[in-house]
């Protein structure tokens, strides 16, 4: 049997067929063997991300570096476009650099593709990182889709026109056919209504119709999906009522941006009225959301709480929203067009203001309420983090715009954990802003001396995780300062409260100290913070102490002061169920053992450290980790892994921009001496690029001796097949070229399980089309 191809990037499997376009897709190739940067330019609704995602797919596997995509329809924060970015390429800014500074370095040697959708409303933002991009990454191509061009040097731009129209006379039913415009209304009138069939008897009126949408695809797809319900003649004279009210009756062509005008408004208007209500609600949402959101958000007045599922299960089934999959979550989004109708309708409503305040107050509420359990619950609230982050942003912004000072240094200090272990920098950001309006001071700024705490606190401890100790210490001598007037009232409470904050932050202080390597300091804080520590009962502010000691005794070389305070702080993080803390103190632990030639203590140590770094994602907890457990294999006579280790952790710490961590710099140097004197220096490169080329989740399993997790298996006579038994039934039929609905009569499962199989066979195979799995089949048969 064949083995699948394993996919490099991040596109997005398709979830129907893509039609037509042959055409364009030969220029857009041409083109890009041409030049590095090419944009799609058209209006919305014309088919750009899909044409640019189909364009990708099929290039992708040329590029050693892979494809790509990056999403900005979601973005509405100029600032937040070099962190888009990164992230969409699985980059963690980690240090106290710009994230665009991250981007570049990592870029430089790249020879990989970029899809950049939706750049339109950040003109201003993309060009210049673009171009940026161009000048120091020689191997990177990219695409961008747009409404208007980016306008930086060696754009080509190529623009998108609708799908080919069907000709104005009868054409026979088999040229019909091959009609992209027919076409993509046949196919997904098809899906939306299982039955429908063009027909010599529906041809003229199909053709018609398209002609009348203009061949615009977003058009094409709410018409069809109309078929449900109307034919297709129904469809076209609904229509030209609506067009013939706009031209007073003429049959001349509508300016394209009003035929998907009112498309969408005959679309919208079919609708019953809780589902318009809803609709129009639904552009609250900056990014991804949820059923549970909707409900919390949406649901009021002429939509109930009990009702929202069937009404989002008919706004799905309309091509009004769009269902995703995020993580094994079921999520929704709009499309762009969609979300610019929906504000219009909701502001012609009247309903924007208050939709805005419900949509802050319950992500404000999630996130303040959630924020005291997020160390006991941290890998569940980090996924659902990851999809929310979006409409969080937004909720932020909110805040700074509205000079809600309070609320917003509450939010961003309620998100601490998500900023330190998927983007130091972000965090970093939004606190200077905050903390800029009155130049950090109560009076000035509006902040109480608890929110001033809060925020000089988290400020530190962002930059004591970007090794940045000249920016910790004045910032948390300022937390010091403002816990320490409320101490004694402690009228926050909880893990938020000022006591608590006031040991936290002179813990955080003395690892400052020591970072600087300022050893008096650090004791005498480290003082202070024991004294301020003791008898709070906090489980928080004990652990970040125990930190503090580790971390101190690592840098000045004291092994037995480290090695308790890590001993007593894994305990503790096993009996709390703080993996954050667990993880990086069986890493002190393990790296004193490591030190002191314990080697056979050090490997579970820190075997189970990247166990925890990797399952809450910490990146920087996993690359010393891979370093460390690198130097173990070199200490153990394993030259081969150590090589490929050292590589692998050289990569993923490339990926967050940060530097080795000081007490394991002279362990790797040896481990590098030893495997070099072990396999040769050619032998040495020849692991090491190895381990460099190795994917995330490749060098973890490669550290463990386990199998990558997703990675694709040669099958053996023993061995399972790469597919299970249902879904190779549905991957067979699938090459039989049936639709979902045709699968699931044939195997007596609905078409949404049998979708469901089809998608998870894509992730499994690594492809992103039913092509690509019938041609697979085909292989696997013979």
């Amino acid at each position: 049997m064949a083995r699948p191809p394993r996919r490099t990037g991040n596109l997005p499997a398709e979830a129907t067929s893509f039609v037509g376009r042959r055409r364009e897709l030969a220029v857009i190739r041409r083109k890009l063997s041409e030049s590095r940067l090419v944009s799609l330019v058209g209006p919305g609704g014309v088919g750009k991300t899909r044409l640019a995602l189909r364009m990708a797919g099929d290039l992708g596997r040329g590029f050693p570096g892979g494809a790509w995509l990056v999403e900005l329809a979601e973005v509405g924060d100029p600032g937040l476009v070099g962190d888009a970015v990164t992230a969409a390429l699985d980059l963690r800014t980690q240090t106290a650099a710009e994230p665009v500074a991250l981007l570049l370095s990592y870029l430089r040697d790249k020879r990989l593709l970029l899809v950049v959708d939706n750049c339109e409303h950040l003109l201003g933002a993309v060009a210049p990182l673009v171009a940026e991009v161009m000048r120091a990454a020689p191997g990177v191509r990219v695409i961008a889709t747009s409404r208007e061009p980016l306008s930086v040097p060696g754009e080509h731009v190529v623009p998108v026109p609708p799908l080919d129209l069907p000709p104005p006379a009868r054409a026979p039913l088999a040229e019909l056919r091959r009609n992209e415009a027919v076409s993509l209304f046949a196919e997904r009138a098809a899906a939306g209504s299982g039955t429908f069939e063009l027909t010599p008897a529906n041809q003229a009126a199909v053709a018609d119709l398209c002609r009348r949408l203009d061949g615009l695809p977003l058009a094409i797809e709410l018409a069809a999906v109309r078929t449900r319900v109307l034919s297709a003649e129904q469809i076209l004279e609904r229509l030209d009522d609506r067009f013939g009210l706009l031209t007073g009756g003429s049959r001349a062509a509508l300016p394209r941006h009003q035929t998907l005008r009112t498309t969408v408004d005959w679309s919208h208007d079919l609708l019953a009225a809780g589902e318009r209500a809803l609709l129009r609600r639904l552009c609250a949402f900056a990014g991804r959301f949820t059923l549970e959101d909707v409900t919390a958000i949406c649901a009021y007045r002429d939509v109930s709480a009990a009702g929202t599922l069937d009404l989002m299960a008919s706004l799905v089934d309309k091509s009004l929203v769009i269902k995703e999959d995020a993580g094994g979550l079921a999520c929704y989004r709009l499309h762009e067009t969609m979300r610019e109708y929906a504000v219009l309708k909701l502001r012609a409503a009247g309903e924007e203001e208050f939709l805005a305040r419900r949509r802050n107050d319950h992500y404000i509420g999630r996130c303040l309420e959630s924020a005291p359990r997020v160390r006991q619950r941290l890998g569940e609230w980090l996924a659902w983090m990851d999809l929310e982050i979006d409409n969080v942003r937004h909720v932020l912004r909110d805040c700074v715009t509205r000079g809600d000072l309070r609320v917003g240094v509450l939010l961003v200090y309620s998100l601490g954990y998500y900023w330190m272990t998927r983007g130091l920098g972000e965090g970093v950001r939004w606190l200077d802003e905050l903390l800029a309006y009155g130049g950090g001071g109560a009076r000035e700024s509006g902040l109480g001396p608890q929110e001033l705490a809060l925020a000089w606190y988290m400020r530190g401890f962002l930059a004591v995780l970007q090794s940045d100790p000249a920016t910790a210490r004045p910032a948390l001598d300022r937390a010091v300062d403002a816990a320490g007037t409320t101490a004694g009232a402690d009228r926050a409470g909880g893990a938020a409260g000022m006591r608590s904050v006031l040991a936290q932050s002179l813990s955080l202080t003395s690892m400052a100290a020591a970072m600087a390597g300022d050893r008096p300091a650090a004791a005498r804080l480290g003082e202070r913070a024991q004294a301020a520590t003791e008898g709070l009962g906090d489980h928080t502010a004990l652990l970040m102490y125990l930190q503090s000691r580790a971390l101190t005794g690592l840098l000045g070389g004291d092994l037995a002061t480290a090695g308790s305070a890590a001993e007593e702080g894994v305990r503790l993080g096993r009996e709390t169920g703080d993996l954050y803390s667990l993880g990086m103190m069986l890493l002190n632990l393990g790296a004193t053992r490591l030190i002191a030639g314990a080697l056979d203590e050090a490997g579970p140590l820190l075997a189970e450290g990247l166990r925890v770094a990797y399952r809450i994602d910490d990146r920087v907890g996993q690359y010393a980790l891979l370093y460390a457990l690198a130097c173990h294999a070199a200490g153990t006579g394993r030259a081969r892994p150590a090589a490929r280790l050292l590589g692998a952790a050289e990569t993923v710490r490339a990926g967050t921009g940060a530097d080795v961590l000081p007490y394991l710099a002279p362990l790797l140097v040896e481990a590098g001496r030893s495997a070099q004197a072990a396999l040769g220096e050619p032998g040495f490169d020849e692991e090491f690029a190895t381990g460099a080329a190795l994917d995330r989740d490749a060098a973890v399993a490669l550290a463990l001796g386990e199998p990558a997790p997703g990675a694709a298996q040669e099958p053996s006579d023993e061995g399972a097949p790469p597919l299970g038994r249902r879904e190779s039934e549905v991957a067979r039929l699938v090459a039989e070229g049936l639709s979902n609905k045709q699968i699931g009569a044939r195997l007596f499962i609905s078409e949404h399980t049998v979708d469901s199989h089809v998608r998870a066979i894509m992730n499994k195979l690594g492809f992103n089309s039913r092509a690509q799995i019938a041609a697979w089949t085909a292989t696997a048969r013979s």
